[in-house]
């Protein structure tokens, strides 16, 4: 950061804080009870680029200055984001300086750059600019919420308290504006910008039995929230089972005779992304239904009760309902079978 903008900051920081300190003075309890409203966000802008003179000009003006960046303009206008730069569509105005700050002082570079190197020196000064890459996760992430906190709620309620944005990541580590129309991240880019944090996840998606993401028949966001949610591990839904039921259905009941996990949560059994076990079981049966269930089954081989029989059976060759069930057994106990 250089000394311009870190000053600035400072600035920006202290500022406030002075007015309200001249303002006790000079007014006592009177002064400090009045109402003192925050500056437009396009002067703090002002400030962090560190000349309070820099000043708006259009996106327009930006452009014709700079030829690099006519693929970028063409990108923009076929975006969500260009789309929005007509006042009669009633949706924030969103131009170049709504993201990078003021542009006057950064035209100005570039003619005075002109004049003494001729058309070669004519590049774009970014150090006129908002040096998005440079500022905190929290402050690049502000610069999409100065708009994004109204036009997207309640999608972005959560964000905050997020798990991504208390480990530092803000909207741009995601979100790549200038490499192309498309704003948002797409359904066949999802699972691999995922697993650049989560390597862990892709090795699970790679075993014998697991959901369909890798064939892209699914992905991550249908059931994570990237941008926060009230659930741990940003599920979507009221609960877990509540997403889970969402795709399968006939596991939802309600039903007569219910199996105790069901009503808790799948994971008591599943695991959520990938597993060695069929239907993404977390262990094997007749082994993982004996973590609960006090083995019963017994047979006798020559005079000896013996429990081999058990364990070479799976218990849902003859409990097949195993999720609930509304047909009771022969005693009227309800034993989850068909």
């Amino acid at each position: 950061m250089n000394k311009g903008t870190g000053r600035a900051m400072v600035l920006a920081a202290i500022f406030p804080a002075a007015l309200i300190f001249v303002a006790f003075l000079g007014a006592g309890c009177a002064g400090m009870k009045q109402s003192h409203p925050l500056l437009p966000v396009a002067e703090y802008e002002k400030m962090i680029v560190g000349r309070l003179d820099a000043d708006y000009v259009g996106t327009d003006n930006c452009v014709a200055k700079c030829h690099k960046h006519d693929k970028i303009t063409s990108d923009f206008k076929r975006s969500v984001h260009g789309e929005q730069i007509k006042p009669e569509t009633g949706l924030p105005l969103v131009n170049c300086e709504s993201c990078h700050g003021p542009g006057s002082l950064a035209i100005a570079k570039i003619e005075e750059n002109k004049k003494l190197h001729g058309e070669e020196g004519g590049k774009c000064d970014v150090s006129k600019l908002l040096d998005l890459k440079k500022l905190p996760p929290q402050a690049q992430s502000l610069i999409c919420l100065k708009c994004h906190s109204a036009a997207s709620t309640p999608a972005l309620a959560h964000w905050h308290s997020s798990t991504h944005a208390l480990n530092d990541l803000s909207c741009f580590s995601c979100h790549k504006l200038h490499e192309g129309p498309q704003q948002k991240v797409s359904h066949d880019q999802m699972a691999e910008l995922c697993y650049g944090c989560h390597p862990d996840v892709k090795a699970q998606f790679s075993l014998f039995s697991h959901h369909p993401v890798r064939e892209k028949k699914m992905g991550c966001f249908d059931c994570h929230d990237p941008h926060g949610s009230s659930q741990p591990k940003l599920l979507k839904g009221s609960t877990q089972r509540d997403l889970c039921t969402r795709c399968h259905m006939d596991k939802s009941g309600p039903f007569v005779y219910e199996h105790g996990d069901v009503t808790e949560t799948c994971t008591n059994c599943h695991m959520p992304h990938g597993s060695v076990n069929r239907r993404l079981l977390s262990a094997a049966m007749p082994f993982l239904c004996i973590q609960c269930h006090n083995p019963g089954h017994r047979s006798v081989v020559n005079g000896d009760t013996s429990m081999k029989a058990l364990f070479s059976n799976r218990c849902t060759d003859c409990h097949s309902a195993i999720h609930g069930s509304d047909t009771p057994d022969n005693r009227g106990y309800g034993t989850l079978r068909k």
